[in-house]
């Protein structure tokens, strides 16, 4: 199926998660920001672009992103979560009722889109099935601020072989669109995670003897920022239910996928 077949399925109101769907194509992450507070936005994704890779900005009020393929940003992801003040008020799987002439569409890049590439370069995923994914944990490493948004790091864990680590950073490394290589490796503690306690309660948390916990920047870091600048309202997509778009996953090296 194509990222424009999938965009269908979920404007006609079906829900999953985009975790292996679409190989060889880009999923994003998306926030929705009030035009007020847009241009901060931005320049906090410019100064984090290890967690949050700008893709594409989009015009107050326009749903469409046409540099990344012919979206309803209304319609087109699986589900997505509102806030009001900062704060989580609940997910949809539809927004159009919520929809504001004032709100700024920003794409930011995700890790879902190196996984295929991963696996076809010898790096065995657990996470990496229909229905199953990576989980997002909360770290102690502080963003760096730009006007309201700050907040701390948000990261992606996947258990790796241990013998495959070096080749995992190496392939990732090659997508700085998508995050880009580990910003960790080894111990949770380290950097403040916790394995028992995965963001939304999503995603494989175990590592098997022989494996090692690696773990990458997350888009879900955004959020940690919204939260920050406590946004009277913004929507974002929920986490592991992404935008998959029309921009082939193309590393910067050689890849296995040819979309």
């Amino acid at each position: 199926m194509t990222p424009a077949d999938w965009r269908q399925r979920f404007r006609a109101g079906e829900v999953r998660q985009t975790a292996a769907l679409c190989p060889g194509w880009t999923q994003a992450n998306l926030a929705l920001i009030p035009a007020a507070f847009a241009d901060d936005f931005e320049a906090f994704l410019h100064a984090n672009p290890a967690a949050c890779p700008l893709l594409a900005r989009g015009s107050a009020g326009d749903p469409a992103l046409p540099d990344l393929g012919d979206i309803d940003l209304r319609h087109d992801l699986p589900l997505y979560r509102t806030f009001r003040d900062g704060q989580p008020t609940g997910t949809l799987p539809d927004i159009a009722a919520h929809w504001r002439d004032d709100l700024v569409p920003f794409a930011i890049g995700c890790s879902l889109s190196f996984e295929a590439d991963l696996v076809a370069a010898g790096v065995p995923l657990r996470c990496h099935a229909p229905g199953r994914s990576c989980s997002a944990f909360d770290t102690a490493l502080p963003n760096r601020a730009a006007g309201l948004f700050g907040g701390n790091l948000v990261v992606t864990m996947r258990a790796v072989a241990a013998d495959q680590v070096a080749l995992a950073t190496e392939v990732t490394r090659n997508h700085p669109q998508a995050h880009g290589a580990p910003v960790h490796t080894g111990d949770p503690a380290v950097i403040g995670v916790d394995l028992s306690r995965p963001i939304d309660g999503l995603g494989l948390t175990d590592v098997r003897p022989g494996e090692v916990a690696v773990f990458w920047a997350c888009g879900v870091t955004m959020e940690r920022a919204i939260a920050s600048a406590r946004l009277p309202f913004a929507i974002t997509h929920a986490p592991g239910h992404m935008l998959i778009t029309d921009l082939p996953a193309q590393p910067h090296g050689a890849s296995a996928w040819t979309p």
